[in-house]
């Protein structure tokens, strides 16, 4: 096939070099100096006091800088933010760890901000999500998209009919784009009991509302979306979308494929589906040779391929959903790019078939 070539723009490199830059241990303190104490972070532009020593490439135009955020309802508050605005921070969960830092460059760098300055994106976080929080109440239809007794093995899951959420937590969690966890610390309780009527703390994020995603709605392409491109970065671990004028407009942190299935280069998107049915094939995924021996997996939240399927023109590699979120960006996959399904549910408003996928 021919290789298409990527132009890149001064704000494209600047983009993918920030990613480069970023590791998990980076911006872990205040730049020259130690951390702050939580009660102390401000969620608004302050100017930098005169004993401070702040590297002036860190410094905004009218002079304001503030380092990483903190204090939870701080952090969750920029999470929803860079969520909302299509900088996915992996979980909700009040920590701006690699990821939320990630979104928060991207983020940053598209605007012409130092990206590790967060005044800016403090003050529109706290100027645009007004309460970190909401409430969910249980209803009774949630609990048709939960499988508690699913099976972990492949070879007794092909005789479920659906591969629902283990729980109301997850399926709750899920939603709202957060851990089981950090749900539990939100609402001081164990929440493994949840049942219809039950009333549950959670981030005021729009939520991922699996009863409105169609059965196998196949997408197709679109004057504009087709048009567009994403670049996985599989060092980063960060997929960078791109618009018709290749200029980066959203990012979500992935799984990458293991290195000896990852492909480097340039492919095309094919198809794109929702709630797809899984082939397992052990050969497949850990050889890469396709075998007679497999499994036909039914659909649900909790496949292999989470709540849809974006193929590419390049044989058995495609992107797609997840059954554990929390793993995203910290495994690694058979060859495929997974995303956290909130994240992934987006994908055909942001590209479609004849979109170009580069890896990188």
């Amino acid at each position: 096939m021919q290789t298409l070539q990527f132009h890149r723009s001064a704000v494209v490199s600047a983009v993918l070099a920030a990613l480069a830059g970023l590791s998990v241990a980076q911006d872990s303190g205040r730049a020259g100096g130690a951390a702050k104490p939580a009660a102390e972070e401000a969620a608004v532009p302050r100017a930098i006091p005169a004993n401070e020593v702040v590297p002036p490439e860190l410094v905004d135009s009218e002079g304001n800088y503030e380092p990483i955020p903190l204090e939870t309802d701080t952090v969750v508050r920029v999470q929803i933010f860079l969520d909302e605005h299509n900088h996915g921070p992996g979980n909700i969960d009040g920590k701006l760890g690699e990821f939320g830092k990630k979104a928060a460059s991207v983020y940053n760098q598209i605007r012409g901000i130092p990206k590790g300055n967060y005044a800016k994106l403090m003050a529109e976080a706290a100027a645009k999500v007004s309460d970190p929080y909401t409430t969910y109440t249980v209803v009774e239809g949630d609990g048709k998209f939960v499988t508690p007794s699913l099976p972990t093995k492949p070879q007794l899951q092909v005789k479920a009919k659906y591969m629902g959420y283990r729980s109301l937590l997850e399926f709750v969690a899920e939603r709202y784009h957060t851990s089981e966890e950090f749900l539990q610390v939100l609402n001081k309780s164990n929440l493994y009991g949840l049942k219809t009527g039950s009333v549950v703390k959670v981030p005021n994020v729009t939520p991922f509302k699996i009863e409105d995603l169609a059965k196998h709605r196949k997408f197709e392409k679109d004057e504009v979306l087709s048009k567009r491109a994403v670049v996985v970065d599989i060092a980063a671990r960060v997929a960078v979308f791109f618009d018709e004028a290749n200029k980066p407009f959203a990012s979500f942190p992935i799984t990458p494929g293991k290195p000896k299935f990852i492909q480097f280069g340039e492919w095309k998107v094919t198809n794109m589906v929702s709630t797809p049915e899984f082939r397992w094939d052990k050969s497949m995924l850990e050889q890469g040779k396709r075998s007679e021996e497999a499994y036909q997996l039914p659909i649900g939240p909790n496949s292999p391929v989470g709540i849809i399927w974006t193929g590419t023109s390049r044989s058995g590699i495609g992107l797609h959903g997840t059954a554990s979120p929390h793993s995203i960006g910290r495994s690694e996959s058979a060859g495929c790019i997974r995303f956290a399904n909130w994240d992934a549910v987006r994908l055909p408003e942001l590209i479609r078939p004849g979109a170009r996928v580069v890896i990188r």
